[in-house]
């Protein structure tokens, strides 16, 4: 991801419930040549107390990928607080999922989603719309936290 030599480092946290889902994002954004720091969250309880801890805000910059079908609660509620949240508000989130109902579409942009992809069905799509992504990151800019 494009940083100035003082800036920190982005820390991509990927919040996917399924495992193959994850997996693949990862392989194919590393495949695109972004190196930042992943970390993978299967559920949402989880990832806000990750989010939300004062260490990790106190770190830099945040860049949000966000599956809405999740087991504990909707990646809407998710969106909902992350945009709340006075230091994670500027974060840029990514909704990266199955769900291309209009409606839920709308409802995030009004969220303050920054991106909102529906993850293709077919294996090899999702692989390189993974890898397209990969290469929008490296080169996106991230306010720091």
């Amino acid at each position: 991801m494009s940083q100035n030599s003082n800036q920190r480092s982005v820390v991509i946290v990927m919040i996917e419930d399924d495992e193959g889902h994850a997996r693949l994002i990862e392989k194919n954004v590393r495949r695109a040549g972004v190196n930042n720091e992943i970390r993978h969250f299967a559920d949402g309880t989880s990832a806000l107390a990750f989010l939300k801890s004062t260490e990790t805000t106190a770190n830099g910059p945040l860049l949000i990928l966000l599956d809405l079908n999740l087991p504990d609660m909707t990646g809407i509620d998710i969106l909902g607080d992350i945009k709340k949240h006075d230091r994670l508000k500027r974060a840029p989130v990514i909704v990266l999922t199955t769900t291309d109902d209009k409606v839920e579409i709308q409802r995030c942009y009004d969220l303050g989603c920054n991106v909102y992809i529906t993850k293709p069905v077919d294996y090899d799509t999702f692989a390189t719309a993974i890898r397209q992504l990969g290469l929008f990151l490296s080169v996106m800019q991230v306010p720091d936290a």
